[in-house]
C-alpha cells in the first residue's frame, strides 16, 4: 500500500510540474515563421534602406545631387562617419535583409506544400528569393568592393573573410542565371502570391527583373571582364523590361509604419531638411525639360535650387514634388527607362542586344516621363530640341546617356550613383567643405568602423587590395576602371 502512496505522490507531482510549464508557454505567438512571411519582411526593409532619405541609413539623393541639405550640411558634404552611415546600411543589408532572405529560403525548401501544389510553384519561390538575395548581394559589392560572401550569414563564423569582389559578382551572374533558368520552365506555375509586395508572385514579371538586373551587372564588367561581361547582357537582352508595368516596385500603405519613407522623413518627422539641388534643376531648366513640375514645386514663377553642399533657407527654394511626399507614393528599385538607357550603353559598345543606341534613348527618355506624369507631346518636344536629341546633344555617347539617365533616376539615390560611376557623367560639382580630397562625390563607401575594430584581421586583407589608396572614399572599385 505504501508503494502504491508514494508512486501516486510522484506521479502527482510530476503532473504538477507539467501543468506549470504549460502555464509559462505563450500560446499567441507561433513557434516557427513561414519562408512567405520572411520574404515579405525582408523585401519590406530592402526597399525602406533603398528608398528613405534618412540621413542615417541613405545619403544617395544627396550624393548624387538630386537634393541638397538646409540647416545640417554634413551629408552634402560627403561626411559618412559622423553618423555612422557605412554601418547603419551593411548592418541593414546583412542583419536585416539578407538573413531573413537567407532564411526564407531554408524555410521553403524544407517545407512540404500541399499536393495540389504544381512543384515548379516551389521552385518557382525558390528562384524568386535567389533574385533577390542577388540584388542584394550585387548592391553591397557595387558599395564596398570585396565583401563578405562564402562565409557571410553563417552563424558558425563570427569573423567572415572578404572575398574578392569580381568573384563574387561573377559568382552573382552564375546565381541568377540558375534562377532565370528555373523561372522559365513554367512561369504560370506561380510562386510567392501575396507575399510577393512587388510582383505578386508574378513569375513573368519576375523573369523581366532579373534578365534587367543581369543586363545592369553585365554592362558594369564591361572594363574589366569585356567578354564575360558582354555574354551575360546579350543573354539578358531578351528578357528584360519592355514597359512601365514592369517596374520593380511596391507600393506602400497610408499608414505607419508601411508608409513611404519619403513620407516618413520629409512629411511626419516636421522637419524642413531637404530642397532640391541647383545641380540638377540649372540642368533640368537648361533643358527646358517637362519632368520639373512633376520632381519639383516652383519659388515664385521659376525652379530654383539649393546651392549645392551650401547652408539654404528651406523656404527660398523650390520644394521636392507633393507627389513624392504622399505616404502611398511607390519606392522602386529598377525600372524600365533604367533597363532601355542601359540597353542603349550596351549598343554604343558595339553588344549585340537589338535596336540601336538613339532608338533606346529615346524610349528611355519617353519611359521616364511617362512614368512621371507627362505626355506624348512632353516627350516629341523634349526629343527634337537640339540640347536632347541624342544626334545633337553635346558630348560623346557617355554624356548623352549619363546626363539623361542621371535625370531619369531621379528619387532613386543609389542606381544613380552607381551609373553616374560607370559613365563618369554628368559633371558634379565640389561642395564647399567636401570630405572627398578632389570634392568630388565618394567612388565607394570605406568599410564600417564595425568591422575595423571586430573583423579587423580580414578587414586589413581587404583593405590592402584596395590600391593605390586603400580604405577610403576616393579609391575606385575593380569595375571603374575609366
Amino acid at each position: 500500500m505504501k508503494k502504491i502512496i508514494a508512486f501516486f505522490l510522484i506521479f502527482l507531482a510530476f503532473s504538477s510540474c507539467q501543468k506549470y510549464e504549460d502555464l509559462n508557454k505563450n500560446v499567441k505567438d507561433p513557434t516557427s515563421v513561414s519562408g512567405e512571411s520572411l520574404f515579405t519582411g525582408a523585401q519590406k526593409a530592402l526597399f525602406d534602406i533603398m528608398v528613405t532619405p534618412n540621413v542615417n541609413r541613405n545619403i544617395y539623393r544627396l550624393i548624387t545631387q538630386q537634393w541638397t541639405e538646409t540647416t545640417y550640411i554634413d551629408e552634402s558634404n560627403y561626411d559618412l562617419v559622423t553618423r555612422t552611415i557605412m554601418d547603419n546600411q551593411w548592418n541593414i543589408m546583412y542583419r536585416d535583409v539578407l538573413q531573413d532572405f537567407k532564411r526564407a529560403y531554408s524555410v521553403i525548401s524544407s517545407t512540404s506544400y500541399l499536393p495540389s501544389e504544381d512543384v515548379n510553384q516551389k521552385l518557382n519561390r525558390l528562384a524568386v528569393v535567389e533574385v533577390m538575395i542577388v540584388f542584394c548581394y550585387s548592391t553591397c559589392v557595387e558599395t564596398w568592393g570585396d565583401v563578405p560572401y562564402s562565409e557571410s550569414l553563417n552563424p558558425d563564423i563570427i569573423l567572415p573573410k572578404y572575398d574578392d569582389g569580381l568573384t563574387v559578382y561573377k559568382d552573382l551572374i552564375t546565381r541568377i542565371n540558375a534562377a532565370i533558368q528555373q523561372l522559365a520552365i513554367n512561369p504560370s506555375a506561380g510562386s510567392l502570391g501575396g507575399a510577393d509586395n512587388m510582383y505578386g508572385g508574378d513569375v513573368n514579371l519576375w523573369l523581366k527583373f532579373a534578365n534587367s538586373l543581369k543586363l545592369h551587372m553585365g554592362l558594369l564588367l564591361a572594363d574589366v571582364d569585356p567578354a564575360f561581361g558582354k555574354t551575360a547582357a546579350e543573354e539578358a537582352a531578351p528578357g528584360v523590361m519592355k514597359s512601365n508595368a514592369d517596374n520593380a516596385k511596391i507600393v506602400y500603405l497610408s499608414a505607419q509604419p508601411n508608409n513611404n519613407p519619403v513620407n516618413e522623413n520629409l512629411v511626419l518627422s516636421g522637419r524642413n531638411d531637404f530642397v532640391p539641388a541647383n545641380t540638377l534643376v540649372d540642368v533640368m531648366n537648361n533643358l527646358a525639360d517637362p519632368r520639373r513640375p512633376l520632381y519639383f514645386t516652383m519659388f515664385g514663377d521659376a525652379y530654383v535650387g539649393g546651392i549645392y553642399g551650401a547652408s539654404n533657407d528651406f523656404y527660398a527654394y523650390s520644394h521636392v514634388a507633393d507627389q513624392l511626399q504622399v505616404a502611398t507614393f511607390e519606392g522602386t528599385i529598377f525600372d524600365y527607362a533604367q533597363t532601355e538607357f542601359l540597353l542603349a550603353i550596351a549598343s554604343e559598345r558595339g553588344w549585340n542586344v537589338g535596336g540601336t543606341a538613339a532608338d533606346h534613348y529615346n524610349y528611355g527618355v519617353g519611359a521616364s516621363i511617362i512614368y512621371w506624369g507627362g505626355t506624348v507631346e512632353d516627350i516629341v518636344a523634349y526629343l527634337t530640341n537640339p540640347l536632347v536629341s541624342y544626334q545633337t546633344a553635346a558630348g560623346d555617347w557617355k554624356q548623352k546617356i549619363g546626363t539623361q539617365m542621371w535625370i531619369a533616376l531621379y528619387n532613386r539615390g543609389f542606381e544613380a550613383w552607381t551609373q553616374w560611376r560607370m559613365l563618369d557623367y554628368p559633371q558634379l560639382v565640389a561642395p564647399p567643405d567636401a570630405e572627398t580630397d578632389n570634392g568630388l562625390p565618394p567612388l565607394r563607401y570605406p568599410f564600417p568602423i564595425s568591422e575595423q575594430t571586430l573583423n579587423g584581421t580580414n578587414w586589413a586583407a581587404a583593405s590592402a587590395k584596395l590600391i593605390p589608396l586603400g580604405d577610403v572614399m576616393e579609391q575606385k572599385l575593380f569595375w571603374d576602371l575609366n
